[in-house]
């Protein structure tokens, strides 16, 4: 048996000497009580009025953290399975539900924004972390708010703004021919406010945690561009363009372990354009948001054993691409104790995928309606909301035709502060996934088999009830959570008599399970200056079973655990370790080549990283030098997130910072 005790004597070192540094008076620090976040009404609110499961990741979590894109940070937290293959894709699942990592994201089941409107995908990986101020994470629906796909939650990445003057640069490397480097920096002054960074990775094949070499696994290059400008020209009016871009070239696309293919590759890229003004009316005093947001999201395989029948591109085996738009507006007004938010979304796309011979399109307006009143000193908080979507979507002749529909959402919820730590909240509400356009409206050949679309389909919808509790104080902060979620109409493929694939509402589900999550920073009831901090994040379905089989769901996880420890000073010195735990599942072996495809179990595994960071100098005048290093697969696990996909064995790496 391999033993890894000196690794564990770090952050026990690093404890001990924190506790040499005793403060002569306690810490002070806001509790989870008194954060603000934007995500669960669209405007700003403190936590204590919301009564929804509500997760924030902060910068520092991100700093901490050994991850690089937005899906390997919250691989890292315990909140759901993962999907993780290489090439940069990243699915990630909330409450038995997932997002989807290609093409529209209208038909993902946990939706990703950036900066409070969606980002145009579900593959994670292509959300680089570098510009990301927090991610905030509605556990449960978040359909009132944002409309499809907002079954298992809301993912919403929140990018940095300029508060100072400042510049960074910094590079590394380490194992598997790994190479980064990064470059950015703040400015606000004068009234105009920025934050951007630009990032450069490459990286080689790996190994795997049972020492074997997977081959072209490695990435040509990899870079991202996140930036956020701004003008305030009065105190409470501000416009704001936000623009983000992602692309990996040439990405090893190496097919099952045991049918390593060492010639084909992926090429991937995502942009956004995201114009803003958020201010407040002159003449009703009320909030306002108006946005116009449009991109781009954008994959290709190459398979090198022949051409793309389609044409797109010669040698290229299949491609998508989906153009987005979208625009928002809202105002929020305070009436006595009550707040009032409403507003108007429309969303535009245009999807074409090379394996259909055609082009579809989706117009989704929307009106939305979020209220908020408290009663009792404020202590009782009251949330309801409601939601009116109309949804056009149109397959282009010859292959299809136009269809409609629309879906009506509400939402209630109430937060209780039984004292100033403790918090007591429930919550009912509902969710739900469209149809496609081809599921809905298609008519067309492919490879043979005639596809017709179903206008009769219902959309996917769930109904969530759930109730938790929050309780922080003195570096304590608590949560616990059950839910209870019926699953209806889910869209299954189905064949008529005469052969010819089309869809139906074939199949129900019910979920529930219990969602926790822990930490205590020891240095503030000690009086330490230093951050000594345990934590645990936890997630156990009770119950994930499809109630047509009895069957328990394929590609869900039972138990979801993250736990670690950070130690550190807040300036430039650290150390964290991380490890997080992902139980056995159902899955199909498509690995195996059979039909029809049999259902196995993919092992459980448990992945540490330790990260840790000096700062090993510091001037006045020529800014300060840190030093990072990183281990990650601390224990040289063999694992997969998905079978026949195994991830990198033990890998070092060691960068350097330099701040102005």
């Amino acid at each position: 048996m391999k033993k890894y005790y000196p690794a564990l004597l770090c952050p026990l070192l690093v404890t001990m000497s924190a506790q040499a540094t005793l403060a002569s008076e306690s810490a002070t620090q806001p509790t989870m009580m008194d954060e603000v976040v934007v995500t669960a009404s669209r405007m700003a609110e403190s936590k204590k009025d919301v009564s929804a499961n509500v997760t924030t990741i902060t910068s520092e979590d991100i700093c901490q953290s050994a991850s690089r894109n937005v899906g390997d940070l919250l691989a890292e937290e315990g909140l759901g399975h993962i999907q993780k293959y290489p090439g940069s894709l990243i699915s990630v699942g909330i409450r038995g539900f997932r997002t989807d990592t290609h093409g529209n994201d209208l038909q993902g089941h946990v939706l990703v924004l950036l900066d409070g409107r969606r980002a145009g995908t579900g593959n994670l990986a292509k959300i680089l972390t570098k510009n990301v101020e927090r991610v905030e994470i509605i556990r449960g629906p978040g359909a009132v708010q944002y409309g499809s796909a907002g079954m298992g939650g809301v993912i919403n990445v929140i990018t940095r703004r300029g508060e100072k003057n400042s510049v960074f640069l910094e590079g590394g490397g380490g194992s598997f021919d790994t190479g980064e480097g990064s470059i950015g920096g703040t400015v606000n002054q004068n009234g105009v406010d920025f934050a951007g960074s630009f990032t450069y990775g490459t990286s080689g094949d790996y190994d795997t945690g049972s020492g074997d070499r997977y081959e072209n696994t490695g990435i040509n290059y990899e870079t991202g561009i996140s930036a956020n400008l701004g003008y305030s020209f009065s105190e409470n009016n501000r416009l704001g363009l936000i623009f983000t871009r992602f692309d990996v070239d040439e990405a090893g696309s190496p097919g099952y372990f045991s049918e390593n293919d060492l010639d084909d590759y992926t090429d991937k890229e995502n942009y956004s354009v995201d114009v803003n003004f958020t201010g407040q009316c002159p003449i009703t005093g009320s909030n306002l948001l108006v946005r116009y947001f449009f991109g781009k999201d954008e994959n290709s395989w190459q398979d090198n054993t022949g051409s793309d029948p389609s044409g797109w591109d010669d040698g290229v085996a299949s491609k998508n691409k989906t153009d987005q738009q979208g625009a928002q507006v809202q105002a929020s007004k305070s009436f006595g104790p009550a707040t009032i938010t409403g507003g108007l979304d429309w969303l535009d796309y245009e999807v074409e995928n090379s394996w259909t011979p055609n082009k579809t399109t989706y117009s989704n307006p929307a009106l939305f309606l979020l209220g908020k009143t408290s009663v009792l000193d404020d202590r009782l908080t009251a949330n309801l909301g409601l939601r009116y979507d109309w949804y056009n979507v149109k397959v282009e002749e010859p292959a299809g035709r136009d269809e409609d529909q629309s879906r009506f959402t509400p939402q209630i919820g109430l937060a209780w502060m039984v004292m100033d730590e403790l918090k007591i909240r429930v919550q009912y509400a509902q969710g739900f996934m469209m149809p496609s356009a081809d599921q809905l409206a298609a008519d067309f050949d492919s490879f043979g088999t005639r596809t017709v679309g179903n206008p009769d389909l219902d959309p996917e919808k769930s109904a969530t009830y759930e109730g938790g509790v929050d309780y922080g104080s003195n570096g304590l902060n608590t949560s616990l959570t059950y839910f209870y979620t019926d699953f209806e109409d889910k869209i299954s493929t189905d064949y008529l008599a005469d052969g010819s694939q089309t869809w139906k509402n074939l199949g129900d589900a019910t979920i529930s399970g219990i969602e926790a999550e822990l930490s205590y920073d020891l240095g503030i009831p000690l009086g330490w200056t230093w951050e000594v901090r345990p934590y645990l994040n936890l997630t156990i379905l009770t119950q994930y079973e499809d109630d047509t089989t009895g069957e328990d769901l394929q590609y869900v996880s039972g138990s979801n655990v993250a736990g670690g420890l950070v130690v550190g000073n807040g300036d430039g010195i650290f150390c964290r370790l991380n490890v997080a735990y992902i139980s056995d599942q159902d899955v199909q072996d498509w690995e195996s080549g059979a039909y029809p495809t049999p259902v196995v179990k993919l092992d459980s595994f448990a992945v540490a990283d330790l990260t840790g960071s000096y700062r090993v100098y510091e001037n006045e005048h020529l800014g300060a030098c840190t030093v990072r290093g990183e281990v990650r697969n601390l224990f040289d696990e063999d694992y997969a997130f998905v079978k026949g996909y195994p991830r990198p064995g033990r890998s070092f790496f060691v960068g350097l910072r330099w701040d102005y």
